[in-house]
């Protein structure tokens, strides 16, 4: 690629992401695109709206799903040293989920039951196919997660399944029997139900590795990899580079802030580490894991990964149906 296509190609991307910030659909952004040893950062807006601190290219984010393929990662390590594998029944370590009952319907009664027929793996959790996650019904408004008996005791326990703030209350192992208590929406494999397997995976982990799931990410991929400014926590000095935490609006579609996630919150280890979004990180560090996953598990010259085990996490895994 010539240097002037280069940069006309930023120069479009640099329009089009200002473009989203002035019409308001958000108070900043940072962006960043490597190519080889050619890193572009591109920092637009601000923190918070009607502030005047600028996004930086060191802003740490809170990112959210993009926690699952560091939890991927982390599982198949633990999967090239022979401590799992991806047709293991998870009851092995998670005997809350063994002898799973299934809905015969969905939208049904709890207690109208069958039995799974088959126990869930840890190849069903990393590809969303346990047999529970978000539900999606178009004729509801909003459409995910109806008002259906099971969401309703889903959250009537504090799983919090869906969003990563606010954070459960519980703590793992309590997390997880409650979790236990519920059947599941699905028969395991028959369906691809996003974001609850990552959760449970996160639990799984932990007590294969013997040690919280924070502990794992930092000393098998953070540490290796340089990542300083990622984690389910921080000092307080790092926090406050957390911009403000907004969400749209269901009604207007306006951004509106909450008085959730707030920097202080992340300043200490969260009860319930969360595998499917709890991390927060910056562009820098996940340009490190991100080129580690390119170099097929390579990081400056030392192997984290297989590269097996790379193609493995890039692989798509879903039948058509």
């Amino acid at each position: 690629m010539t240097q002037s296509r280069t940069q006309s190609g930023l120069e479009r991307l640099h329009a089009a992401m200002a473009a989203r910030v002035e019409n308001g659909e958000m108070p900043g952004m940072v962006s960043l695109i490597a190519q080889r040893d050619d890193v572009h950062v591109d920092a637009i807006g601000l923190k918070a709206l009607g502030s005047t601190e600028p996004m930086r290219r060191d802003t740490l984010f809170r990112v959210a799903s993009m926690t699952k393929p560091i939890l991927a990662a982390a599982t198949m390590m633990l999967v090239e040293e022979g401590k799992l594998r991806l047709d293991e029944p998870v009851d092995t370590w998670l005997p809350e989920l063994a002898n799973r009952r299934v809905l015969r319907r969905v939208d049904g009664p709890l207690d109208d039951t069958v039995a799974a027929r088959r126990p869930i793996t840890l190849d069903d959790l990393l590809t969303f196919r346990m047999g529970f996650g978000h539900l999606f019904e178009p004729t509801f408004d909003p459409p995910f997660d109806p008002p259906f008996p099971i969401v309703k005791a889903a959250d009537a326990l504090q799983l919090v399944l869906g969003q990563p703030d606010p954070r459960t209350p519980h703590a793992v192992d309590e997390w997880i029997r409650r979790f236990g208590t519920l059947p599941l929406m699905h028969q395991p494999g028959e369906r691809w139900q996003y974001n609850a397997g990552s959760l449970v995976l996160g639990v799984l982990l932990a007590r294969v590795a013997g040690q919280p799931l924070g502990d794992l990410f930092s000393t098998r991929i953070f540490e290796p990899l340089s990542m300083h400014e990622t984690g389910f926590w921080l000092p307080a000095e790092l926090t406050q580079k957390l911009p403000a935490y907004y969400m749209a609006s269901t009604e207007t579609g306006q951004l509106e802030e909450r008085n959730v996630s707030t920097p202080d919150e992340w300043t200490r280890p969260p009860v319930f580490p969360s595998g499917a979004g709890g991390l927060v990180s910056t562009v820098d560090d996940f340009l490190a894991f991100a080129r580690m996953l390119l170099s097929k598990g390579v990081y400056d010259g030392k192997r984290l990964l297989s590269e097996r085990s790379v193609e493995v996490m890039t692989t798509n895994h879903l039948t058509p149906e």
